[in-house]
């Protein structure tokens, strides 16, 4: 009796250590009191995957620095936000986050949201703590620089106005945008030839999830649908004539460039409040300055802050 269990406890114990060693947890990054383990890095391609299916597409290399950036990314921005917000605290604005995102990934209710994330082994309450800490972040983003948008309420009235007034066919358009800035290493004219020709290797979204600095980048860049009185001028003149699936040259944008691609486009009716367009414009400009802003003051964060491999 006594060697059968112990014959038990020997079976069991070498079970239990072949179940271990199949799931070796090992530290791949230390940033100052937090690590990132390679179950971390496992977790967050399947989130990516659920983001931007055409991820899968990439090599595993590339997938593994993408999800690690992106950890990265995540963990110094909830540094920064931790400092000002309580992320226990229940906030509303967490809601309206994940709605948008079930909204964006077509779903029709967040128990079906919930099922996908189940289905992919995904912990719901650790997407949702992901989706607070960007939200927050760009809450705490407002408040440090709203005052420093310059917006030209008047002009862009004048813009809308004129666009209207023309007897032409107005659209709207499905975008996706890749936002990038000088580097100190390469020179602008570098960075743009690498852009382009990742773009041809690998595809647009994929290389957004690579280059693009743009809180749109984990999404293959996927902005959505605007109609052309949402965008500015400058963005507007740049796409009205690209065909379906066609990239934008680079085009200067405040303290860099952006790539537009044209997923889609269709004609809209032109019986608008010129009001509520104009506000469109003054939130879609607004955002994309705040994005300017909040890029500069993550790389100011990241720089003085140490970052281990092992």
């Amino acid at each position: 009796m006594i060697r059968i269990i112990t014959l038990i406890i020997l079976v069991n114990f070498i079970y239990l250590q072949d179940l271990l060693l199949a799931n070796v947890v090992e530290i791949k990054i230390k940033i100052q009191d937090e690590i990132i383990t390679n179950v971390d890095v496992e977790n967050e391609i399947k989130y990516l995957f659920f983001l931007n299916t055409k991820l899968q597409e990439l090599d595993s290399s590339k997938i593994n620095k993408i999800a690690i950036d992106s950890l990265i990314n995540e963990i110094i921005k909830k540094k920064e936000v931790e400092k000002i917000f309580d992320l226990n605290k229940n906030y509303k604005l967490l809601e309206a986050v994940e709605n948008n995102l079930i909204l964006k990934k077509n779903l029709k209710s967040k128990e079906e949201f919930m099922h996908i994330l189940n289905k992919r082994k995904l912990n719901y309450n650790n997407i949702r703590q992901k989706l607070l800490i960007e939200a927050l972040w760009n809450q705490m983003i407002y408040k440090k620089y709203s005052g420093n948008v310059v917006i030209n309420r008047d002009e862009l009235k004048r813009n809308i106005t004129n666009e209207l007034n023309k007897n032409n066919k107005k659209f709207s358009y499905n975008l996706s945008e890749i936002f990038f800035s000088p580097s100190v290493d390469e020179t602008i004219e570098d960075r743009i030839s690498k852009i382009s020709k990742s773009i041809k290797s690998i595809g647009f979204e994929n290389t957004a999830n690579i280059y693009s600095t743009s809180n749109t980048s984990n999404k293959g860049g996927l902005i959505g649908w605007v109609n052309e009185l949402q965008i500015s001028k400058i963005i507007s003149s740049q796409i009205k004539d690209l065909k379906i699936n066609q990239v934008s040259k680079p085009i200067k944008v405040q303290n860099g460039f952006i790539l537009i691609k044209l997923n889609d486009k269709k004609e809209f009716d032109q019986k608008i409040d010129i009001d509520e367009e104009l506000k469109k414009l003054i939130n879609n400009e607004t955002n994309r300055q705040l994005n300017n802003f909040s890029t500069i003051y993550y790389k100011k964060l990241k720089k003085n802050i140490d970052i281990d491999e092992f």
